[in-house]
């Protein structure tokens, strides 16, 4: 085939699949690498296509293609339709997996969904259909559970390719495809963007063994629906963009193009850490001052995030901005989002304060600004002596994420803790629930703090959870709290005949020893002890 047939195949993949990279155009049009480089050169050169630069944690950066105006034009001209009609069946969405499938099988059709449960559809060849559903970090864990269940029941596909972002969430998916008449593959989405369609980074239904995308691929039976959209409820792409015409207003659109992965890593962090710290989030990051000043600088300058004073502590936070940005990525609910963590005031009259925050979890968080930081302060400092101790840190939860839901004597109940987190060493994981207590200082509620602990390690469902078992890490205010509570711990341990892997520490251990530092007691250590253990040289 000539090269302008290959002009031809690679303005048909960008209107159907807008801001694909070269590498990817290549994998999912079939055609060589030069003879797409080739192509896209020439759509530049005659002003029918247009690149943008994109980067994000996950992946390297890259330039990314889409149409312009003449070049939808040509397209429109080429299927006897009007520009309008083409770009009203024209979605727009992302292409990792779909250029590791394109590796794996070939020729493939390839469907976008923005209101439907899956990400995206495949058809397959054999007359096989696949789904792909990605569960973003903002995404809430009932409205994805959700998802999955109306795609199972809606329209059932072949198989679901379900993309989530940490080994606990994996673990949540798989019971839940347990309870459903659907096939689902497992990956982490890590795994999934930097693995081609011969890695061994999949789970299938039966957890046996790990799978290769192409071995997933050829368990799937012909057969399976994918569900319809109507063009007015697809995201539409814009004719043409212009990064530097956008300035510091850019449409919502731009936004992922304009923003580097260390702005969209600290991003995320401050949606998941309301009113962090600038110090905190440096450590979080990894980042000196000069270099968090600039990611701080462009993220309030776009208007995703701001500055707030109170009293001498200097806090961040998303405004509505951030939120959405970070909602609509995740494909979560908005509405939700701008009412749980919104901190728009309820009366722009009224003083500022915690009373006046209109989100409930922000305002909640707020009114508690001295627990609030005590958590983030914990987790900062932990962060930053992961290094010097031989650890790394594979996972941090604030404690939307890290509540956990189980069964005990036929009963639902739950731990929810202030943050939850996973310290890597050597390949081996340890997990860890944290609480930071203020409150728990009469017997009563100290006992009524470790019950749900006892029930949780009743049997093996924190193992079950983590593939290891977790610790729990209890921290006071003052020492008396830390012992008082230690010695009924384990008094109430002995008498449910429950082993909880507690450590309990105090602000005064941490501010001398650090998280990772001889600053825990335990019921067989009430010497100060590492919880972690000693530090490792390598």
């Amino acid at each position: 085939m000539s090269l302008a047939g290959c002009r031809g195949e690679v303005l048909r993949r960008l209107a159907e699949m807008p801001f694909l990279d070269r590498l990817e155009l290549a994998a999912v049009s079939g055609w060589s690498r030069g003879a797409v480089y080739q192509a896209v050169s020439g759509l530049e050169q005659g002003g029918m296509a247009q690149a943008i630069p994109h980067a994000a944690p996950l992946t390297p950066p890259t330039r990314r293609y889409c149409l312009t105006a003449a070049g939808l034009g040509r397209l429109a001209e080429s299927e006897g339709v009007s520009p309008q009609q083409l770009s009203a069946h024209r979605p727009i969405s992302s292409y990792r997996v779909a250029a590791a499938l394109s590796d794996a099988a070939h020729p493939l059709v390839f469907r976008w969904y923005r209101a439907a449960p899956p990400d995206a559809g495949i058809q397959l060849p054999g007359g096989r259909t696949l789904a792909v559903v990605r569960m973003g970090n903002a995404a809430d864990r009932t409205a994805f559970a959700k998802r999955l269940w109306r795609l199972s029941q809606e329209t059932r596909p072949g198989a679901a390719l379900i993309i989530v972002p940490d080994q606990v969430r994996l673990r949540q998916a798989a019971r839940l495809l347990d309870s459903l008449p659907l096939t689902g593959f497992l990956v982490l989405e890590g795994d999934a963007a930097r693995a081609g369609a011969g890695s061994r980074v999949w789970r299938g239904p039966s957890a046996s063994a790990s799978l290769s995308l192409r071995e997933a691929l050829a368990l799937v039976r012909p057969g399976g629906e994918l569900p319809t959209e109507t063009g007015s409820r697809r995201e539409r792409a814009p004719a043409a963009l212009d990064l530097e015409a956008a300035g510091n207003a850019p449409p919502s659109f731009l936004l992922p193009a304009m923003l580097k992965p260390s702005e969209k890593r600290a991003l995320d962090l401050i949606f998941d850490w309301p009113w962090l710290a600038p110090a905190h989030l440096g450590a979080l990051m990894g980042v000196g001052q000069a270099r968090l000043y600039q990611v701080l600088e462009r993220l309030t300058g776009l208007g995703l995030a701001v500055k707030l004073v109170d009293g001498d502590r200097r806090l961040l936070a998303l405004t509505d901005a951030g939120l959405v940005l970070t909602a609509r990525r995740d494909r979560s609910s908005v509405g939700a989002a701008r009412r749980r963590w919104s901190i728009s005031p309820l009366d722009p009259q009224a003083p500022s304060g915690w009373r006046n925050v209109s989100g409930s979890r922000s305002r909640q968080l707020l009114r508690n600004l001295d627990h609030t930081q005590a958590v983030h302060r914990f987790i900062a400092e932990l962060v930053s002596q992961c290094p010097d101790h031989g650890w790394r840190t594979a996972q941090l939860d604030p404690p939307r994420r890290a509540t956990r839901f189980f069964r005990y004597e036929g009963q639902l109940h739950s731990v929810r803790p202030d943050a939850f987190g996973v310290l890597q060493q050597d390949g081996k994981n340890q997990p860890f629930f944290l609480e930071w207590e203020r409150r728990a200082v009469r017997p009563s509620t100290m006992a009524a703090r470790i019950a749900p602990y006892l029930r949780y390690f009743a049997d093996n469902r924190p193992r079950d959870d983590h593939g290891a078992q977790p610790m729990v890490l209890v921290v006071f205010d003052d020492e008396l709290s830390a012992t008082h509570f230690l010695r009924l711990a384990d008094m109430e341990m002995r008498r449910a005949g429950v082993a909880v892997p507690l450590w309990v520490s105090h602000r005064g251990f941490l501010e001398h020893a650090g998280p990772l530092g001889a600053a825990w007691q335990s019921q067989d250590a009430w010497d100060p002890a590492y919880a972690f253990g000693p530090p490792v040289v390598h």
